[in-house]
């Protein structure tokens, strides 16, 4: 506490903390002011994505921030840096005084509190940080994602013109009926599903549907008290049926009729004209065959949730391995990955918006399942993740489908899909949002972590040791070698830590010559080395790759003109031929190499040729730290993008 008042970086890092790695630091260390300039650098090097925006403040405070601000509020929250301006692809600080730093200061919190200008504040002292810069300073803003019952975050007073959403590196304005659909998620007390529809009555519910549901009720429940009464009151308990106290009105509801009607009395106006359930097996090698079996509403079978939930469960779980296994003398076949292709499949139904126009889809793969549904996530990817927070957008569907043994109000479902997929050593099924239709997409791929044969991949290429890396790290390299790169959005959800969390493992991997980036922001890939974007698609033998770039198996002796038509470009002379530089060495030896080679002032493209090195794997991986510590230094000091850049050794 003494050293608060006292140390700004101690500020500065708490609030990093807190931001970015979602805790409560109890002991830390304080840290040089250094650190958080080398983070505010990261950003300066990347490009503007889904949740980072730069808004130059040269000529005043923007009003286009309060649109990403309402962007990045009705998304996943982000940070927008306040006096960087864009220039040929790069960003640049506006050099702002601190005079306008401070009259920018008062004007944010002044409109932020203003509801002609925001609809909500959501930012806390700690959610503003000013920032100094190789003595320019500029502003952070850390806005968080909205609550649910805070939504929809609109400009001025109008919510229908004034709110946005962030789709990619972009702001949209968002239409009347996406508006419509946030006022109906922050209602808590009027579930979508509850509302009463007009003129329905048991000639519209399947009662084959109520009897079959009940047959299962008992298997789950044989004592329940709701066994014994009639169709209509076992639907009315069900939450089928309501009588609104207030306006006296009374009917069947959007969640009855969902779940037990007839297609046609569902698909009508008054009920969900778009309601399309959708199941594609898609198994087949042959491109061309665009399903090998499919189940829809197709006049067949009556098309609610149940009889779609009764008719793909089995399919979707018959492709699951079963292990025998006895359990108090009694075979199960049943493991956690059939729990959780159904605590899937349920979620798939229950969370889904039925106001939106687009259709449920669940489609079964050779190796991997998707399960799509319209509407968008009541809450963050990082509390769907951790589980735990029951938030359920059909509350009465909900309480059907637990009455069957299957969903829980707990917020457990999550967890048990991530459970089910971790015992058979399968990848950590990955969650995504779209836009523009909102659809939240779940997949779940049926692929080992680590195979035999990416195993023997990696031990080729790096040696024995490579297996006691670590968990994580063997993961990135697992993905790296079968998918041929990696990139921190796709890490987030399978190793489910923060983002922040991931950039700090890729860049250790990176220094320790396990990965090479190539790339700048949202769109950084990292790639094994030695292989660099070609890894996806060639067919190089990472067995023997080492070994041949050690020892060249060519005649170095009369390989010269050939070398000046390879994808290296060694058209300057043979001479640079004459000592063959490794691809892979110690990070001591491209030191001193780098040191050895920068005698007279030397572009990073010059530099990449020499030491046989991709230039932006240097840019980001390698020269930073040699300036760092001392071993180089830059003919345009602080500014590190500049266009005719060279660096010299120092003496």
């Amino acid at each position: 506490s003494d050293l608060y008042p006292k140390i700004r970086c101690f500020q500065i890092f708490v609030m990093y903390l807190k931001k970015k790695y979602k805790c409560i630091p109890i002991m830390i260390e304080v840290r040089r002011t250094e650190e958080f300039g080398e983070y505010l650098e990261t950003l300066l090097e990347k490009n503007e994505c889904d949740d980072l925006e730069y808004k130059s403040a040269a000529g005043g405070f923007p009003e286009s921030f309060w649109e990403t601000y309402s962007a990045f509020a009705n998304t996943d929250g982000g940070t927008i840096l306040l006096g960087v301006a864009e220039g040929n692809g790069k960003y640049y600080l506006d050099r702002l005084s601190s005079e306008q730093i401070e009259k920018y200061r008062k004007d944010f919190w002044n409109n932020v509190n203003n509801k002609s200008t925001i609809s909500c504040n959501l930012m806390k002292s700690d959610n503003l940080v000013i920032g100094n810069f190789n003595g320019f300073p500029f502003m952070v803003f850390f806005v968080p994602r909205a609550d649910r019952e805070q939504r929809p975050i609109f400009r001025t007073m109008n919510p229908y013109n004034g709110t946005f959403k962030r789709n990619h590196e972009g702001d949209y304005k968002c239409t009347e009926k996406e508006v419509q659909r946030m006022f109906a998620d922050a209602d808590t007390s009027r579930p979508s599903d509850s509302r009463i529809l007009r003129n329905y009555s048991m000639d519209d519910i399947d009662k084959e549907s109520v009897q079959q549901y009940r047959r299962l009720f008992a298997l789950a429940k044989p004592d329940h008290p709701w066994l014994v009464e009639s169709d209509f009151d076992l639907i009315r308990k069900l939450g089928g049926y309501r009588k609104d106290r207030v306006t006296k009105e009374e009917g069947f509801t959007l969640a009855g009729l969902l779940m037990f009607g007839k297609t046609e009395a569902i698909t009508d106006n008054e009920c969900c004209p778009n309601f399309f359930p959708d199941y594609q097996e898609r198994l087949s090698d042959n491109p061309d065959e665009r399903w090998s079996n499919r189940i829809c509403p197709d006049g067949t079978w009556e098309g609610n949730l149940f009889q779609f939930y009764r008719l793909v469960l089995p399919r979707l779980q018959a492709v699951l391995p079963k292990p025998f296994r006895l359990e108090d003398n009694i075979r199960r076949d049943e493991t956690p990955a059939h729990v959780a292709v159904r605590e899937a499949l349920i979620n798939l139904l229950i969370h889904a918006d039925y106001s939106e126009n687009a259709s449920l889809m669940a489609q079964l793969y050779k190796n991997k399942i998707i399960f799509s549904n319209p509407g968008t996530m009541l809450v963050s990817k990082l509390q769907y993740y951790n589980g735990g927070d029951s938030v359920c957008r059909n509350k009465a569907l909900q309480t059907m489908f637990m009455m069957l043994g299957t969903a829980e109000k707990a917020g457990s479902g999550v967890d048990k899909i991530l459970k089910g997929w971790r015992e058979q050593n399968w990848r950590v099924p990955i969650v995504e949002t779209k836009c523009q239709p909102d659809r939240v997409v779940l997949t779940m791929r049926m692929e080992t972590v680590m195979d035999d044969e990416v195993k023997d991949k990696l031990v080729a290429a790096f040696g024995e040791q490579i297996v006691n890396v670590g968990h994580e790290r063997l993961v990135v390299l697992n993905i790296a070698c079968t998918d041929g790169f990696v990139t921190n959005e796709r890490l987030r959800s399978i190793l489910n830590i923060h983002k922040a969390e991931i950039a700090d493992l890729l860049k250790d991997m990176c220094g320790a010559n396990l990965l090479v980036a190539e790339g700048y922001g949202r769109g950084t890939k990292y790639y094994l080395p030695d292989f660099g974007s070609n890894m996806a698609t060639s067919g190089v033998n990472m067995a023997t790759s080492c070994a041949n770039m050690a020892t060249p198996s060519v005649n170095m002796a009369t390989s010269c003109a050939n070398m000046a038509t390879s994808s290296v470009n060694m058209a300057t002379s043979c001479t640079n031929m004459a000592t063959f530089i490794k691809k892979r060495m110690k990070p001591e030896e491209l030191k001193e190499l780098i040191k050895s080679k920068t005698t007279d002032w030397t572009s990073l493209e010059e530099l990449a040729a020499i030491v046989n090195r991709s230039h932006k794997y240097l840019r980001t991986n390698v020269i930073p730290h040699l300036i760092k510590e001392g071993f180089l230094e830059m003919l345009f000091p602080g500014v590190p993008n500049h266009p005719k850049q060279k660096y010299k050794s120092k003496k």
